[in-house]
């Protein structure tokens, strides 16, 4: 899977709040700092295999634990319709 914002969707600073937020068609979602990882790699052109070793890379972490995680969460927010993929 190369995951990507569905149409309409974004990820967003909102500095007022000092926070990111994913932007959709209206549905707004405050990702956690695990989640805001994943998804500043998330590009159009990444597949989740890349996404899981950069990330395994960058915390020194087993690339089966971040493998599952990513799948996991990469899944909700297309049901969510925030990706596509």
């Amino acid at each position: 899977m190369t995951p990507k914002f569905a149409p309409g969707a974004r990820l967003h600073e909102d500095k007022a709040r000092a926070r990111w937020v994913v932007m959709a068609p209206e549905r707004m979602f405050v990702p956690d700092e695990t989640a805001l990882e994943v998804l500043r790699l998330v590009d159009g052109q990444r597949d989740e295999a890349a996404i899981v070793a950069l990330l395994a890379e960058k915390f020194a972490a087993p690339r089966e634990e971040i493998a599952a995680d990513v799948a996991e969460m990469l899944r909700d927010l297309v049901v969510r319709g925030a990706l596509s993929g």
